[in-house]
């Protein structure tokens, strides 16, 4: 499709959307493009866009009064913060009460200077790695960041999007942009322009969609995993292709770096803070204890991870804690462990050979319902369901994370459907990919966490 044409066909489809009450409009991603989307979100407007995670309702972090719109246009609950997009490491560390130069020397490390500033350290070796990237990192804000950005707790997110349309934004916008996902609360998170469109299209927003036309080639940097951060432990396509949108498809990965209330070495192996893993995504715990161990930092910090299932009441420091999250709008539930594949080929052959008995009640369900499933666990089910489809059938943890938010959309446009049913990840010797951990957690807060043993 020629330049001509695109312009003709985005002009085609927001008029059609004008006939149709629809206020949110989509918009290309040349330069041209972006730099009125730059003007818009310095303005105090909306802007969504797409990231190598997920696609981002975009504005400028620093204005209360858009960031206000953020929670209002996804109907968002103030106590779930934002994240804080940014194109460098030093912007981030600008975000954060400490901070320090990118450039130190870990053998300092008995100095005074070094014990005082062991936290900026800490973000700079995080920043440093993981920048550009989908990883958060979440730290106490200076003074001058809003209230209403990080639920009033003192804690502000920051993470550098690789995508270059991303970067590309940050750069017209000239100000922080602060971004959640682009759908209404608690909803599927989208992946593509149109996921948006069908959630907020009745917002005062711009939704730039790479298909409609993109900036020139040689303004594309490909930064997917160059400087550290091995995603998925290699498993992430690392090739950044600009009209791509979403490759990674789920959120970023987030760390929490918190401080004791001393700082003072009382011995050379003394813990002085927590580094947190509070949301899965492709940064691995192991890939942190790594990169913390090679800045000669690890000997601090304790690293852990520590998933939380909170409710909407609770304020917390960083986005993706709440037990209903990721939701299809279409009751869906885990079917636990013990009615899965795995646990039949550990059973006798004949019941293998017969499978589980189910009860007319749960074929009447079936019927209605939609399996999705993650490597064979629900198959032996599929012949009794009104659809059925497998995120991976050979267990890899990329491809599923690449489809899992579009799949569980999918699963809205079925006629008929009554539930969603997904199965309970049991994981063993799976957990060590970071990308598995991730699909669990966003299958179990799609499911709101319920278990159940029979289809009901």
């Amino acid at each position: 499709m020629n330049t001509n044409s695109k312009v003709e066909y985005l002009n085609q489809q927001n008029d059609e959307l004008l006939t149709t009450n629809v206020v949110a409009k989509f918009v290309s991603a040349t330069q041209t493009s972006l730099n009125e989307c730059g003007e818009r979100l310095r303005s105090g407007k909306l802007v969504s866009f797409p990231t190598e995670t997920v696609y981002g309702l975009g504005c400028h972090a620093l204005d209360p009064i858009a960031v206000q719109r953020v929670f209002t246009a996804k109907e968002r609950p103030l106590s779930d913060p934002l994240i804080v997009h940014v194109n460098n490491a030093e912007d981030a560390l600008n975000m954060w009460a400490s901070s320090t130069s990118l450039s130190y020397d870990s053998s300092k490390n008995s100095s005074n200077s070094f014990v005082t500033d062991i936290e900026g350290l800490a973000l700079a070796a995080l920043s440093e790695a993981y920048f550009p990237g989908p990883l958060t990192i979440v730290a106490k804000a200076c003074q001058n960041m809003p209230q209403i950005l990080m639920a009033g707790t003192g804690y502000v997110a920051c993470r550098s999007p690789s995508h270059s349309v991303a970067r590309a934004l940050i750069d017209a916008a000239r100000v922080p942009i602060a971004a959640p996902s682009a759908n209404k609360f608690g909803h599927v998170s989208p992946t593509c322009a149109q996921h948006v469109m069908d959630d907020l299209g009745k917002e005062d927003v711009w939704i730039i969609d790479p298909s409609l036309g993109i900036m020139m080639m040689d303004e594309k940097e490909d930064t997917v995993g160059e400087k550290g951060g091995d995603y998925n432990d290699g498993k992430i396509d690392k090739e950044t292709d600009s009209a791509g949108v979403c490759q990674v498809g789920v959120e970023s990965t987030v760390v929490k770096v918190e401080m004791s209330s001393s700082l003072s070495l009382s011995s050379d192996e003394e813990i002085l803070g927590n580094i947190t893993i509070l949301r899965h995504g492709a940064i691995s715990v192991e890939s942190i204890r790594k990169t913390m161990n090679n800045a000669g930092l690890s000997r601090y910090f304790h690293i852990a991870e520590k998933m939380k299932f909170t409710s909407e009441a609770s304020h917390n420091v960083a986005p993706g804690q709440m037990i209903k999250h990721y939701s299809p709008n279409v009751p869906t539930f885990m079917i636990g462990r013990s009615r899965q594949r795995i646990v039949l080929q550990e059973a006798a052959v004949d019941e293998v050979q017969n499978g589980i008995t189910l009860e007319d009640e749960e074929k009447s369900i079936l019927s209605k319902s939609v399996i999705i499933d993650y490597g064979g666990r629900l198959v032996h089910y599929q012949p009794y369901a009104l659809v059925y489809r497998d995120l991976s059938p050979d267990c890899d943890p990329a491809m599923a994370a690449s489809i899992l938010f579009e799949t569980l959309r999918w699963s809205e446009t079925i006629d008929g459907a009554i539930r969603v049913f997904v199965p309970e990840l049991v994981l063993e010797g799976e957990g060590a990919y970071p990308l598995v951990l991730a699909v669990k957690d966003k299958l179990t807060r799609a499911a709101s966490a319920v278990i159940v043993e029979r289809f009901q």
